[in-house]
């Protein structure tokens, strides 16, 4: 067994939509409709890796 990385990865489905939301270890916030786009995006960590505040509006999601 291997020890843990402490790299958290987050994925939500929005309810209603076909839309996923997923928050990378380091902060920041996508949106996809493909999972394989967003695990992709994801483990390309950091290329494409803004700060939420920082990122494009296409990347940042209101919380819920």
């Amino acid at each position: 067994m291997t020890s843990p990385t402490g790299e958290i990865y987050r994925v939500d489905w929005l309810p209603g939509t076909d839309i996923l939301h997923g928050t990378c270890h380091c902060g920041a916030e996508h949106t996809a409709q493909d999972p394989i786009e967003m695990w992709g995006w994801m483990l390309a960590h950091p290329e494409g890796h803004a700060p939420p505040q920082q990122g494009s509006p296409e990347q940042r999601l209101p919380r819920r």
